[in-house]
């Protein structure tokens, strides 16, 4: 199993009706049912070609009628709420479309592969509650990473502008190692970008850039 989908099976908490959105080859889904983490189960895909890898990982659990395979977009097509719901793999934008077509679940795991600040600004506008909220990696030479938000529908929440757009746990010292990685090759990279031949406008925007990454380093620096 990847590191990522290790961890964000490590983050899913027991409930009773449980969908994984866009669900891939189906491998959360199977580690919530081996383990008894729901009661049942939905995989979603809006394409049916690739519903079939999940499909054929769960053949027993949907034989068993815990596990029920629907070709849908979003949440459109499941034929009841379900009490947790998983997306990840999908950008934050994406992932607002699909919630504002349908609803925002009770419980939720969402895994923006882009866009977060997007899906986070979307979900505290409609009074959601964000109960962790951080960059998680993958690898180690050359490390991937991921932001992870895991919240509620109800109990609402408050968030600074900076929040938004890094992650609350990762600036209040709960995750911090992660994205410090992140932040610091983001900020090499824009180094060496700022070595070329550059516009005025692009050589300004860059050096905001750097100058935002080296404060949200140190920041998060100085809570270690």
């Amino acid at each position: 199993m990847k590191e990522r989908v290790a961890h964000i099976c490590s983050l899913l908490p027991r409930c009773e009706v449980f969908a994984d959105v866009g669900c891939d080859h189906g491998y959360m889904t199977a580690y919530k049912l081996k383990n008894g983490l729901c009661g049942r189960a939905y995989i979603s895909d809006v394409s049916a070609k690739s519903l079939k890898k999940a499909e054929k990982l769960l053949a027993r659990p949907i034989a068993e009628g815990r596990c029920f395979p629907v070709v849908a977009d979003g949440l459109d097509g499941l034929p009841e709420p379900c009490d947790f719901v998983l997306i990840a793999g999908l950008g934050g934008e994406e992932i607002v479309k699909i919630l504002s077509r349908a609803y925002i679940p009770p419980r939720f795991l969402f895994q923006p592969m882009k866009n977060s600040e997007k899906l986070r600004r979307f979900l505290v506008e409609r009074g959601a509650k964000l109960e962790r909220d951080y960059t998680f990696s993958e690898g180690k030479t050359r490390r991937k990473y991921y932001d992870a938000i895991l919240g509620s529908a109800s109990g609402g929440d408050s968030y600074s502008e900076k929040e938004f757009r890094f992650g609350r746990d990762n600036l209040n010292g709960n995750s911090p190692y992660p994205f410090l990685y992140a932040m610091k090759e983001e900020l090499g990279k824009t180094e060496e970008r700022l070595k070329g031949g550059l516009g005025a406008a692009s050589r300004e925007k860059l050096s905001g850039r750097r100058k935002e990454l080296e404060e949200i380093i140190h920041e998060v620096e100085g809570s270690l």
